[in-house]
C-alpha cells in the first residue's frame, strides 16, 4: 500500500506540472515562443485528452483491487503492469470519449475550452490517438497481465463509449448503466493480482459502484444548465427543483454505507466496523445537508466529500485484509 500511495503522488505532481506548464505556454503563444514551447504545450494538450484526474481515481481502484486480489507474494513488477495496462486503457477511452462529444463539449461552458472543441487538437489525431492508447493497453494487459483483466479493460472501454455515452443524450438512467463501467477497474486489478474474479470481488465492484451515484449526481446538479444547453440528460426533466435527485442521493448514500458495513473475515472486526461508520457518516452527513437545500455550494460539497470518502474506504478495506 505504501508502495501504490508514492506512485499514485507521482502521477499527481506530474499531471498539475504539465498541465501549469501547457497553460503557460499557451498563454506565451507568440512568434518567439519557438518551436520546443509549441511541442510541448501540443504534448500537453494530448495529456488533456487523457483525463489524467480521472485517471487518478482509475489507478487509486485498480490498486486497490490488485492488493486485495493478491493471494501470494507482492511483486512490484505485477502491479505496475497491470496500472500500465489499466492506464492506457482508461486514457484511451477518455480521449475517444471526448471525440465523440467534440460538438456538444463545444457547446458547454466547463468543457469549451477542452482540447478538441477548442481547435488545439485535431478530431482526426485525437480518433488515432485514443484507438492507438486502447489498443496497446489491451494488449499489454493480455501479454504482461493476463487474459482476463485485459477482456474486462476492453470491456469497460466498449460499453462506456458504446452504452453510456450515447446514453447520456436520452435518458438519466445513463449514470445507472455507466456506473457499471465505473467500477470495472476494482475487477481489472484483482484479475490482474489472481486471473479470476471472486465473491469479494464483487463487493470491491458493489462499494465503487455506489459510490457513483452520490459523486456524479452532485456533478450533475452543480451543471444542470450546462448540461442542457449541450442537450445531456443527465437528470430527469420532470425534477424541476431536483428534489427527486437529492433524495436519491440520500438513498444511494444509505445503501453504500450499508454495503461497506457488511463483516469481513476478519478479527479487526470492531475497528473496521468503527471506522466505516465514520466514513459512512462522514459521507451522509453531507448528502443530507443536500437533500434539504438546493445548494450548488452543497452539491460542489459533497462532491468533494466523495472524494475524499473513496481513497478513505479502500484503505479501511485493504487493512482489513489480514
Amino acid at each position: 500500500m505504501p508502495t501504490m500511495m508514492i506512485i499514485l503522488t507521482k502521477i499527481i505532481l506530474t499531471k498539475v506540472i504539465l498541465t501549469k506548464i501547457g497553460r503557460t505556454l499557451r498563454n506565451e503563444n507568440t512568434p518567439t515562443m519557438g518551436q520546443m514551447g509549441r511541442s510541448l504545450s501540443k504534448l500537453c494538450d494530448y495529456l488533456v485528452l487523457t483525463k489524467p484526474e480521472v485517471n487518478l481515481l482509475i489507478l487509486m481502484t485498480t490498486s486497490a483491487g490488485y492488493y486485495l486480489g493478491l493471494a501470494g507474494p507482492f511483486h512490484i513488477s505485477g502491479l505496475l503492469n497491470t496500472l500500465i495496462g489499466t492506464l492506457l486503457v482508461a486514457s484511451g477511452t477518455a480521449t475517444l470519449n471526448q471525440w465523440m462529444e467534440r460538438v456538444w463539449d463545444g457547446q458547454m461552458r466547463r468543457t469549451a475550452g477542452r482540447p478538441i472543441p477548442s481547435g488545439r487538437v485535431n478530431s482526426g489525431e485525437a480518433l488515432l490517438f485514443g484507438v492507438a492508447l486502447s489498443a496497446a493497453g489491451g494488449l499489454y494487459l493480455a501479454l504482461l497481465v493476463n487474459r482476463l483483466s485485459s477482456l474486462l479493460a476492453i470491456s469497460t472501454l466498449l460499453t462506456y463509449l458504446l452504452i453510456y455515452t450515447p446514453l447520456k443524450r436520452r435518458t438519466p438512467l445513463c449514470t445507472l448503466l455507466g456506473a457499471i463501467p465505473g467500477a470495472m477497474p476494482t475487477l481489472i486489478g484483482w484479475a490482474g493480482a489472481s486471473a479470476h474474479v471472486n465473491l469479494h470481488a464483487m463487493f470491491l465492484f458493489a462499494v465503487l459502484f455506489l459510490w457513483q451515484f452520490p459523486h456524479f449526481l452532485a456533478i450533475a446538479l452543480m451543471y444542470r444548465e450546462d448540461y442542457q444547453r449541450a442537450g445531456y440528460r443527465m437528470l430527469p426533466r420532470f425534477d424541476l427543483d431536483s428534489h427527486f435527485t437529492r433524495v436519491e442521493i440520500v438513498i444511494f448514500t444509505c445503501v453504500l454505507v450499508a454495503v461497506t458495513l457488511l463483516p469481513p473475515a476478519t478479527s479487526a472486526r470492531p475497528v473496521y466496523f468503527g471506522a466505516m461508520l465514520l466514513a459512512g457518516g462522514f459521507l451522509l452527513h453531507h448528502s443530507l445537508r443536500l437533500a434539504a437545500s438546493t445548494s450548488r455550494v452543497l452539491a460542489s460539497r459533497l462532491l468533494h466529500a466523495s472524494v475524499i470518502y473513496l481513497p478513505v474506504v479502500l484503505t479501511i478495506i485493504a487493512l482489513a485484509k489480514h
